[in-house]
């Protein structure tokens, strides 16, 4: 069920108890647990966080930690599965879910107690009607009953008529039997229930029809750390820190493409008046140690205040397929715009922080003026950056990349739980070398897959299947065997083959990218991501990964909480790939 009282539905459940609070590996789950720990903290409760990836990682977590725990916190994991039939939880223990990730489990919906979703009902989209997708089954068996009730009648009475006159007069003697209700003959009892079954088969088929339609497409719904950060205002326990989380959380949101621009402008109103309502409440005079949040118009250039602009201009995405950078045609055409901006090459390949002063102040306009020339038109966009002290000045984009590097920094002597942990840390200002040392790897990060790029256009890597483009990577990488850095590659590698293609199909054409994860185990990851040209970042690959696995009897492990990701046999791939081309054709 939804509850909408944060404040009195769900916080003031958990004072004075024991919480687990299992946590996505996610930045917007990370931004949301740092609020939500930052309020456990301020009234002294005892609290558990538990990082995972994934459906098993959650039932893990949960066989570890049950213990004594009646309060379990699921952050950006969990609303997409029946929780009560995954878990097999005590009667007593109550589950509250913030979970970003839609469509919700109906189960979770319709859930009398122990399943709590943190969020608006009426915000949601075709959410099916209780009627249409549970069946009264209690009035069936009940009809049921009156049936063989009246079968075992109808043997009564032939056993009476056969007994003997002896058996006729203890009859008269005992009194007469009482009346019995109007019966059915057996061919109209045959018939009802023939009418009955095909009225249960006409329900399953609409209901199976209902459950497609609202399951057919997985997407995104509001930032869990906006979420959580409006409930620590209404605490009247918010500050600066926490803001800045929640700013972090609904940023990556709009960088991984996981919600539409449009939705994340409607939020920025709101935020800067958070932003202006804590500016004035703040006493704190010492420049050194004062946080300042600003919103203002920046430019969609990955790190570029902590790079020099050719190299940003070259690994961002959008700026970089725009140009097509990757070309002797498109290196020349930055030339191009660099001169025309003024801006000399000697000061461009120099880290931004080094440039000219004055550069500096005006690089933001020059290239705003030169935007529409240039194909550019969208490298402009509303965000907020964060100060503290003089020199330490962060966009909220640098952040999101920052810690996007760190998570997809495992190692053999580093496990993902160390990764989220550190990434957790790399939010507080007490550890800004965390921070520094993170954009250091998602500089490489980037770097890796504009080569990755540039090499697999050059080659023709990108093939047609006719209803999508799909792309093998032949062998493991460092970086691509996670799935956010591979869908980082898919997303860049779509929208440069979508540049380069005279196919006219080709932006209404989505992608899969595959690439090996376990060499020795023969398994490879695999992401499908959606159109170019689709302004909804919906997507409908996590049910056609789901049937095309049925009908060609490939194994398919969807164990992520994004539906799109998904792992199997490298040499299920062939079979697989053949299944969901007839299935989408």
């Amino acid at each position: 069920m939804f509850i909408q009282d944060l404040r009195n539905d769900f916080y003031r459940q958990l004072v004075g108890k024991r919480i687990l609070i299992i946590v996505n590996y996610d930045i917007d789950a990370i931004c949301a647990s740092r609020i939500l720990q930052a309020l456990f903290k301020y009234d002294h409760m005892l609290y558990t966080v538990v990082p995972i990836m994934g459906v098993t990682g959650l039932r893990r977590a949960y066989g570890e930690h049950q213990g004594d725990v009646k309060y379990v916190v699921l952050v950006n994991c969990g609303g997409c599965v029946d929780i009560v039939e995954l878990l097999q939880p005590a009667e007593d223990v109550t589950f509250f879910i913030c979970d970003s990730h839609r469509p919700f489990d109906v189960c979770n919906i319709y859930s009398d107690r122990q399943v709590c979703i943190l969020g608006d009902a009426s915000l949601e989209e075709n959410i099916p009607a209780f009627e249409t997708i549970f069946y009264d089954s209690d009035g069936e068996e009940d009809d049921d009953q009156e049936e063989d009730d009246q079968e075992d009648g109808e043997n009564e009475e032939e056993n009476d008529q056969n007994d003997s006159g002896a058996g006729e007069s203890d009859q008269e003697e005992g009194g007469s039997r009482p009346p019995r209700k109007n019966k059915l003959s057996r061919l109209e009892q045959h018939e009802q229930r023939v009418l009955k079954q095909r009225a249960r088969r006409q329900w399953e088929s609409e209901r199976d029809r209902i459950m497609f339609e609202y399951t057919q497409f997985s997407y995104y719904g509001r930032s869990t750390a906006l979420l959580v950060f409006e409930l620590a205002w209404k605490l009247s326990k918010d500050n600066m820190d926490l803001l800045w989380w929640a700013i972090v959380g609904i940023t990556e949101q709009l960088l991984l493409g996981k919600i539409e621009s449009g939705a994340y402008t409607l939020e920025l109103e709101q935020i800067q008046s958070h932003v202006s309502r804590l500016t004035n409440k703040t006493n704190d005079q010492n420049t050194m140690s004062a946080s300042k949040i600003c919103f203002e118009n920046d430019l969609h250039l990955v790190l570029y205040r902590h790079w020099p602009v050719t190299e940003s201009m070259r690994y961002s995405r959008y700026a970089s397929c725009q140009l097509k950078l990757w070309t002797l045609r498109g290196e020349k055409r930055l030339h191009e715009l660099l001169l025309e901006m003024g801006l000399p090459l000697v000061h461009a390949r120099q880290t931004y922080g080094a440039m000219d002063l004055v550069l500096r102040k005006e690089f933001y306009s020059m290239v705003e003026r030169l935007a529409e020339k240039y194909d550019i038109p969208d490298i402009v966009y509303g965000t907020f950056t964060l100060s503290y002290g003089y020199r330490s000045r962060y966009a909220a984009a640098d952040y999101v990349y920052a810690l996007l590097a760190i998570m997809e920094s495992v190692k053999k002597h580093k496990t993902p739980e160390d990764c989220f942990l550190e990434a957790s840390d790399a939010l507080s200002r007490q550890h800004k070398q965390l921070l520094a040392a993170g954009i250091d790897q998602a500089k490489l990060l980037h770097a890796a897959v504009f080569r990755q790029v540039q090499s697999s256009l050059e080659a023709r890597q990108v093939h047609s299947a006719g209803s999508f483009f799909y792309y093998v990577l032949q062998e493991e990488h460092a970086f691509f065997s996670y799935p956010y850095a591979l869908c980082l590659l898919a997303r860049f590698l779509l929208r440069g083959h979508v540049a380069t293609s005279r196919a006219r199909q080709a932006p209404d054409l989505p992608l899969i990218a595959t690439c090996p994860l376990d060499a020795v185990n023969g398994m490879c990851l695999l992401v499908g991501i959606a159109p170019v040209r689709e302004d909804s970042p919906r997507n409908f690959f996590g049910k056609a990964f789901e049937q095309a696995a049925q009908k060609s009897g490939v194994s398919l492990l969807q164990d992520f909480f994004e539906p799109a990701v998904v792992q199997l046999r490298q040499s299920d791939l062939t079979r697989f790939l053949d299944a969901l081309t007839v299935l989408l054709t």
